[in-house]
C-alpha cells in the first residue's frame, strides 16, 4: 500500500508547512493571470502583458551572447503577424517541445527586441487546434523551491474537490458562504474585479478575514478559560526584601513603575496563574521592576526564572540581579550555551536543589538538562523574539508539586502548579493588536523616563559625509566622552555591499590612532565579548564598533554619541533600541544615521519617522503601519504567523464583529466551535498557553 507521505497531496501539504492536505483549501492565491482569452498579435502592444497562440516556424540554440533558447511563432489569425520569444534558462525537453510545426500558447510581456516585438521567458503550453480555453482566471500560488504551480493547482483544486465546505458557525448577514466565497478566490470568473481581489478588498476576502479572526478570538477565549483551571503558587508578600533592595539605590521607583508593579503583584497573590505583558520604552527601567516582581517567590522559599535572546542582554540582567540581590542573601545563576563543563554541571546541580534561587539566562533555561527545584515565576525579557513555543517550553519547566502536610515529594490530592509570567518589551504594542492577539494578557505599561535621562537629538547624514562624520567623532572622544559605531555585517557581503564591522574598525583604527578602539559582533567568544565590553564600561576604550549585539541591555552612561551605518538597512523598532544605548548619563547625547543615497521610499519613510519621534509608542505605531502586524511582532521570525489574512488594524470592524460574537458563540455552539477551529487552528491550541 502506497504511504501517506509518498502521496504528492500530503508531500505538498508537508511542504508548505500545513498539517494536513486538507489545510490546502486556505492555501490562497496571491495574484492571478488571465489565460481565458486569445489576443491577436496585431493588437498586442509594447508593454502589455498578454496571452498569444500560434505554431512556431523557427527554433534553435544560440551560445552568443549567452546560451538561450530563441524561436520564433507564427499568430494562428493572421500569417503576417510574427513574435520572438527566447527562454534563458531552458531544458533538453523544451528544445524538443518547441520545434517548428508545434502549436504554442505564450503568455509574457512584449517587448521590444532586435527583431521586432518579442517576449522573453514567457510561459508556455503545446496546444493542439481549437484546444478549449479556461473559464476562469488562473490562480497563482505562493510555492516553495520545487514546487511547480501545475502541482500546486491540480493539489488545491483536489482539495476543494474533497473537502467539506459547510459554514460551522453563522456568518454575519451580507457575507457569501464560506463555499462561495472560497471558490471565488480560488476561481473566479473572467470578469472578476482583479485590482480589488489582488487588495484583498472583495466580500469573499471579508468573509474569510472575519473567519480568520473569530477562530483567534474563540481560540483566545478557550485559552483564558483553560488557564482560569490553573493553580499557582499565591505570592501575597515579599518579606521586606522589597525595601531591603530599594534603600540603597541612588534613585526611587517613578510613578510608572510603583503602577506596573502594583499591578503586578495584585496578580502575584492569587492563585491563578499571572500572565502578563510589561511594556516601557528603552530605558523606562522594566529590569528593576523585574527585580522587584520576583521578589514574593524568592520570600516564599520558590525559583524564579529570567531569560533573553542573547547572551550580552541575558548577562546584563544577570549583572543587574546579583548586584541588586545578592545582598539579599540570594543566589543568582548565570546559565547560557556557552557555559560548559564543571561549571555548567555546577550551575544546574545548584538549579535542581534550589540552592540557586534565580537562574538568569538563554535558550539554555528550557533545554532537556535543566530541572528546576520549584519554580514559581517566569521572566521573559525581549518577549517577541522569542517562539510561543520557546516561552512554554520554560513554562513548562515549573509544573512542580509543593510537598503535602506531612512532608515527601508529593501526595494524594496535590495539583501541579503552573509558574506565573512576567514578559517584557520595549517595543510597544500598539492597542487594536494587544485586542487581537493578546485578549488573553493583561498588559502592564510604563510610560514615563527615569529623571536625569537626557533627551538625544538625532541626525540623518548621507554617507558621502562620513569623513566628516568621523572627524567629529575624534573631538568627541577626545573631550572625554565615549561613542559606539554600529555597523550591519560582521564580515564583508558580496550579496550585500553594506560596510562591515571589522572593515569599519580597522578603518577608524588606522584613520584615529590617538584613540582606544574596541570590537564586540555576535560571532566572537563569549569572554571576548565580555572582556570589550567591561573595558568599554570601565571607560577603557573611546569607541565600541559593534553590530547589533548591543541593541539591547547595554548601559554605559558616558556613552553620549552614536553613529549608525547603513541605517536605511534597519527597522525602526532595532533604530529606536539602538539609540536608546545613549543618552543614559549626565552628557547631552547624539544619534547619526548615515544612510546610503540610493533609498527607497520605505526607508526614506523610516528614517523620517526616526529623526522626528523619540516616543517608542509613536515609532510602534508607525512601525505597525509600515510593517504588518506579523512582522511586527516577531511573529514570522519565531515561525509562528499569528494572522494569515487578517489584518486587526485595517480590518478593525471584522475584529470587532469577532470579538463581540465569541462568548455567544461559546455558549451556544461549542460543537460548532470546535469544528471551525479545525478548520483555522488545524495543529490545536498549545501554543496559545504561552
Amino acid at each position: 500500500m502506497q504511504s501517506e507521505t509518498r502521496n504528492p497531496k500530503s508531500e505538498i501539504a508537508h511542504k508548505l508547512g500545513y498539517a494536513s492536505p486538507a489545510d490546502l483549501i486556505l492555501h490562497l492565491p496571491l495574484r492571478y493571470e488571465d489565460e481565458t482569452r486569445i489576443t491577436p498579435l496585431r493588437d498586442a502592444r509594447l508593454g502589455d502583458t498578454v496571452q498569444v497562440e500560434g505554431v512556431v516556424v523557427h527554433s534553435e540554440v544560440q551560445n552568443r551572447p549567452r546560451r538561450q533558447l530563441v524561436a520564433e511563432m507564427v499568430d494562428s489569425a493572421d500569417d503576417q503577424a510574427r513574435l520572438h520569444f527566447r527562454l534563458l534558462h531552458f531544458y533538453p525537453s523544451q528544445v524538443a517541445l518547441l520545434k517548428p510545426g508545434t502549436r504554442v500558447r505564450l503568455r509574457g510581456e512584449i517587448r521590444p527586441g532586435f527583431f521586432g516585438a518579442e517576449m522573453v521567458h514567457p510561459q508556455f503550453r503545446v496546444v493542439r487546434e481549437g484546444a478549449p480555453l479556461p473559464d476562469r482566471l488562473t490562480p497563482v500560488y505562493p510555492a516553495v523551491a520545487a514546487l511547480s504551480q501545475y502541482a500546486l493547482r491540480k493539489a488545491v483544486a483536489a482539495a476543494l474537490a474533497e473537502a467539506d465546505l459547510d459554514d460551522p458557525l453563522p456568518a454575519p448577514a451580507g457575507f457569501p458562504s464560506f463555499s462561495e466565497a472560497l471558490r471565488e478566490l480560488h476561481q473566479p470568473p473572467p470578469d472578476a474585479d482583479l485590482a480589488a481581489l489582488e487588495a484583498r478588498d472583495t466580500p469573499a476576502w471579508r468573509r474569510l478575514k472575519y473567519d480568520e479572526l473569530l477562530a483567534q478570538q474563540l481560540s483566545l477565549r478557550l485559552a483564558a478559560r483553560q488557564r482560569q483551571t490553573l493553580r499557582a503558587a499565591p505570592l501575597p508578600d515579599d518579606g521586606g526584601l522589597s525595601g531591603r533592595l530599594l534603600a540603597p539605590l541612588p534613585f526611587a521607583l517613578t510613578a510608572a513603575q510603583q503602577r506596573a508593579l502594583n499591578e503586578i503583584r495584585r496578580d502575584l497573590a492569587q492563585p491563578l496563574p499571572m500572565n502578563r505583558l510589561l511594556q516601557g520604552d528603552v530605558g523606562s527601567g522594566k529590569t528593576l521592576v523585574a527585580a522587584l516582581a520576583v521578589l514574593p517567590a524568592l520570600a516564599a522559599g520558590h525559583q524564579a526564572a529570567v531569560m533573553a535572546p542573547t547572551e550580552i542582554l541575558a548577562e546584563q540582567l544577570y549583572l543587574k540581579f546579583h548586584e541588586w540581590l545578592t545582598p539579599l542573601d540570594i543566589e543568582v545563576a548565570w546559565l547560557t550555551a556557552a557555559l560548559k563543563g564543571k561549571a555548567k554541571q555546577a550551575t544546574l546541580a545548584d538549579i535542581a536543589d534550589g540552592r540557586a534561587r534565580i537562574a538568569v539566562g538563554t535558550h539554555a533555561l528550557f533545554q532537556n538538562d535543566v530541572v528546576f527545584h520549584d519554580l514559581a515565576v517566569v521572566v521573559v525579557d525581549e518577549q517577541h523574539r522569542f517562539g510561543v513555543a520557546q516561552r512554554l517550553a520554560l513554562r513548562e519547566k515549573g509544573a512542580f508539586h509543593p510537598s503535602p502536610p506531612g512532608g515527601g515529594a508529593g501526595g494524594e490530592g496535590s495539583k501541579a502548579l503552573t509558574p506565573h509570567l512576567l514578559m517584557m518589551s520595549a517595543t510597544p504594542i500598539p492597542r487594536s493588536l494587544a485586542m487581537s492577539y493578546y485578549a488573553d494578557l493583561d498588559v502592564s505599561v510604563i510610560d514615563e523616563l527615569p529623571p536625569g535621562r537626557t533627551p538625544i537629538t538625532t541626525r540623518t547624514i548621507s554617507a558621502n559625509r562620513r569623513d566628516e562624520v568621523i572627524a567629529r567623532l575624534r573631538d568627541y572622544c577626545l573631550s572625554g566622552a565615549q561613542a559606539y559605531w554600529v555597523c550591519p555585517l560582521v564580515e564583508e557581503s558580496e550579496k550585500l555591499q553594506l560596510r562591515a564591522a571589522e572593515e569599519s574598525h580597522a578603518e577608524l583604527v588606522a584613520l584615529l590612532p590617538e584613540l582606544n578602539i574596541g570590537l564586540v559582533h555576535g560571532r566572537m567568544k563569549s569572554d571576548a565579548k565580555a572582556a570589550v565590553m567591561t573595558a568599554f564600561k570601565a571607560g577603557e576604550l573611546h569607541l565600541l564598533v559593534a553590530t547589533t549585539v548591543i541593541e539591547v541591555g547595554v548601559d554605559v552612561p558616558n556613552a553620549a554619541l552614536m553613529v549608525i551605518e547603513h541605517a536605511e538597512r534597519y527597522g525602526l523598532a532595532q533604530l529606536h533600541q539602538l539609540r536608546g544605548r545613549v543618552g543614559r548619563g549626565t552628557r547631552e547625547s547624539s544619534c547619526v544615521l548615515l544612510y546610503e543615497n540610493a533609498l527607497s521610499d520605505t526607508a526614506r519613510q523610516r528614517l523620517k519617522i526616526i529623526h522626528d519621534n523619540n516616543d517608542g509608542f509613536a515609532i510602534a505605531r508607525a512601525d505597525l503601519q509600515l510593517r504588518g502586524p506579523g512582522e511586527f511582532l516577531g511573529a514570522r521570525q519565531s515561525g509562528q504567523q499569528l494572522l494569515r489574512f487578517a489584518d486587526p488594524t485595517a480590518d478593525a470592524d471584522l475584529l470587532e464583529l469577532a470579538r463581540n460574537g465569541a462568548d455567544e458563540l461559546l455558549e451556544r455552539h461549542p460543537e460548532r466551535v470546535k469544528r471551525h477551529l479545525a478548520r483555522w487552528l488545524p495543529r490545536g491550541l498549545d501554543l496559545f498557553r504561552a
